[in-house]
């Protein structure tokens, strides 16, 4: 992204309808928030197939609602271009994780650092489980936990 003078990030979990654009709209008005918005690509993916071309779930679009944080997405899977054109792929738990590590393995010129969202959790969750076969509350956790750590990830990436 240096062509670009842009910092960017890759938000993925595994259908990129719950977890992911929910850490994606959370990052995006933390920067937006802090003035900052202009200088990152912000954006989010799926490991799979299962929802390519579906909107956030409707559980997730009412929890960010309820925070006031814009939510306008349309899954997509990650891209072998993801892996050249990302700064960061910051993915949900140990499963999403793998499956990118291999993907990787088959680009050339990989320059993404591909890292567990939760790394950046001051409280120590590493692991952000998928709430889809959840309820209400699963999403606000998944809420809280983009939270914190997009807002250390932001810190450290100022």
């Amino acid at each position: 992204m240096a062509a670009t003078g842009k910092k960017s990030v890759l938000f993925v979990c595994l259908g990129n309808i719950c977890r992911s654009p929910i850490a994606e709209g959370v990052f995006r008005k933390m920067a937006t928030d802090g003035g900052v918005v202009d200088k990152w690509m912000i954006d989010s993916a799926a490991t799979s197939n299962y929802e390519i071309g579906n909107p956030p779930d409707h559980r997730g679009q009412a929890c960010m609602k309820s925070h006031g944080v814009p939510m306008q997405h349309e899954a997509r899977k990650v891209t072998n271009d993801d892996f050249m054109s990302f700064e960061y792929i910051l993915c949900m738990d140990e499963s999403n994780l793998s499956e990118l590590n291999r993907r990787a393995k088959l680009v050339k010129n990989i320059s993404a650092k591909i890292e567990l969202l939760g790394s950046y959790d001051p409280d120590k969750q590493r692991i952000i489980e998928d709430p889809y076969n959840g309820n209400a509350k699963d999403f606000e956790t998944v809420y809280e936990q983009c939270t914190r750590c997009c807002k250390a990830f932001l810190e450290n990436n100022s």
